[in-house]
């Protein structure tokens, strides 16, 4: 099973989810390692992905482009003097497809994060061709991101796999308490689960 992991925003708790799901993954018995292409500031990420896969592949191959500004790789690039390097993702996206039955690629940020000028996340998830999960954070603003993301995967053809809905905090307000409703009355992509900060395995709630 391959996937590529987006957001509805930063700080949704993609890594978080596509952990969670390596981890579920690899022992259901199948070979499934993370990939993080760009990490901007740390590479906490990487790290959490790389440790999710009994680190089974090397920290580099789990993120061959690391800017260390904490900001869009776009950004990043520019204050750094450098240009985000494609082919080493490429290449090595290549190689863990070609050796493994089972990739989780996080990208960075959201759906839109710039990458180069006129290249974004989007473009990137594009070419790697992979079923795309969208996290999605509970809260107010949800149902915009939510369809703004999944209207743009679908315009450029791709496949949207399914919603994971991250409980950030408690549901206590109207919009939290509704928004997996909505979602599902608007959208005909299923929520495949809930999580929560915290969980330690995946508690699955299919559609």
């Amino acid at each position: 099973m391959n996937y590529f992991v987006t957001g509805t925003d930063t700080g949704v708790g993609k890594t978080f989810v596509s952990s969670l799901l390596i981890r579920s993954l690899r022992a259901a018995g199948c070979d499934t390692v993370g990939m993080k292409p760009i990490c901007c500031g740390g590479r906490e990420d990487a790290e959490r992905l790389r440790a999710s896969a009994d680190f089974s592949i090397s920290l580099d191959d789990v993120n061959p482009v690391w800017l260390r500004t904490a900001a869009s790789p776009f950004t990043a690039a520019k204050l750094e003097n450098r240009e985000v390097d494609l082919d080493a993702i490429r290449t090595t996206f290549s190689r863990l497809r070609r050796e493994r039955r089972s990739l989780v690629v996080e990208g960075v940020g959201g759906w839109l994060v710039p990458i180069q000028r006129d290249f974004f996340v989007s473009d990137l998830a594009a070419e790697m061709k992979l079923p795309i999960l969208v996290v999605v954070a509970n809260r107010l603003g949800a149902l915009n991101h939510t369809l703004l993301t999944v209207r743009d995967i679908r315009t450029r053809g791709l496949n949207c796999a399914g919603l994971i809905l991250n409980h950030l905090e408690p549901a206590t307000d109207t919009a939290t308490t509704t928004n997996r409703a909505v979602l599902e009355t608007i959208l005909d992509a299923p929520i495949l689960f809930e999580v929560q900060l915290g969980q330690t395995e995946l508690e699955t709630s299919v559609a």
